[in-house]
């Protein structure tokens, strides 16, 4: 490790990644054939663990939800900077994970490569570049589980729960987005609606309550809610299943509803029909007796965000232009990871390390061509974040 008084210049660090071409997509597939569902990260957690400990990190530990951790130690101690890779994938450990290369598109392909094979790859590169030096302040680096799916953010959860005291931002690298900065939480909840009933044969028992039949007529109900343009809130009936056979007067069917909002008054509004609903099929005007209906909250991320105009946002900004990145920046919001510190009052952003697509499908593709500006923009970005949170320097706007 560089000694605290021999400081790098970040810039000229950064600019040694435009060699790494090969190196940065090996590393990408090297994580992503490691299978990770949402809930059985363990395989992908051990292997990265082992890659933290062999680039020196310091108080290198994995948690009970799968969550490793490694510090940088800083030159001033005050609050920490964390950067975050989630490791889980949407696909099943039986899933093919074959990659296939078209060179001719500058893409190469793979189920989870860039949602957030990627991402995790973009982590361990910044690690070994970081540990050769003393950042400004401790930077925590976290491959964090549960993001994805009915994950819920429970891996960043824990981990901010065990980092907060001593946190004052935080970076979140996703796979995919090179140029989008999301600085802006959007919030959603989701919900699973069960209806159970006494079902029966569909000649002998004709005329006895089904399940199916009374949540469909509940689920047309849903389909009916208010989704206002300002602020945008949206909502979708994902999943829907129920009974045993097609002779069968269904016992219990359930469904899964997913409703998102740019605000919290909007998310609660139409939360409040949902709720409005449930209401009249529990106890109200649409309440059959022989059907009882159950609500379960699945899935609850929280809003938050910080100003276009904050610093770790124009530092965002600046490091792409100074990574070669032109054009406008995405400034976004999107549900990820950075929901949880951002809820909290920490500054956060999410940014990606390329350019890729099809994201959740077996087809889902990454520009290798662009991790080398990618990996330039997270570094300096990272080091210029590190540099805010102890006063040494604060962006003033894009290019500067």
């Amino acid at each position: 490790m560089q000694r605290p008084d021999q400081q790098p210049d970040i810039a000229k660090v950064a600019a040694a990644f435009r060699m790494q071409r090969k190196q940065l997509l090996d590393l990408c597939i090297q994580v992503q054939q490691i299978p990770a569902p949402t809930g059985q990260e363990q395989g992908r957690a051990a292997w990265v663990e082992e890659a933290f400990r062999a680039r020196g990190l310091q108080d290198v530990s994995r948690d009970e939800e799968q969550n490793v951790y490694g510090r940088i130690p800083g030159r001033q101690s005050g609050p920490a900077l964390m950067v975050s890779a989630h490791t889980d994938t949407v696909f099943p450990l039986e899933t093919d994970l074959s990659i296939r290369v078209d060179s001719q598109a500058e893409r190469v392909y793979g189920p989870g490569l860039g949602d957030n094979s990627t991402g995790v790859a973009g982590l361990l590169a910044l690690a070994r570049v970081l540990a050769r030096y003393t950042p400004p302040t401790d930077i925590w680096l976290v491959a964090n589980s549960g993001e994805e799916g009915l994950g819920d953010l429970r891996g960043m959860r824990a981990a901010v729960d065990r980092l907060q005291n001593n946190l004052g931002a935080a970076i979140v690298i996703e796979g995919m987005g090179l140029g989008r900065i999301v600085h802006r939480a959007l919030g959603s909840r989701r919900y699973r609606i069960s209806a159970t009933a006494p079902g029966g044969h569909s000649w002998s028992d004709f005329g006895e309550a089904s399940a199916i039949h009374g949540l469909t007529r509940l689920a047309a109900d849903l389909t009916r809610l208010d989704a206002p343009e300002t602020p945008r809130t949206t909502f979708n009936i994902g999943r829907i299943a129920g009974g045993t056979s097609i002779n069968t007067i269904a016992q219990t069917a359930w469904l899964e509803l997913d409703m998102r909002s740019e605000t919290p008054a909007g998310l609660a509004a139409i939360d409040a029909q949902v709720q409005a609903i449930m209401q009249r099929y529990q106890t109200g005007a649409a309440k059959n007796a022989d059907i009882e209906f159950s609500i379960e909250t699945i899935g609850d991320r929280p809003s938050g965000e910080i100003s276009a105009q904050h610093p770790l946002v124009i530092g965002a900004v600046n490091a792409l232009a100074q990574a070669g990145l032109t054009g406008i920046p995405e400034l976004s919001i999107s549900s990820t990871d950075a929901n949880i510190p951002l809820s909290r009052g920490i500054p956060a952003v999410c940014v990606g390390i390329t350019e890729g697509g099809n994201a959740h499908r077996l087809e889902e593709w990454i520009t290798p061509r662009l991790l080398p500006r990618g990996m330039q923009h997270l570094l300096l970005l990272t080091w210029q974040a590190a540099e805010w949170l102890t006063g040494e320097a604060a962006p003033r706007g894009a290019g500067t």
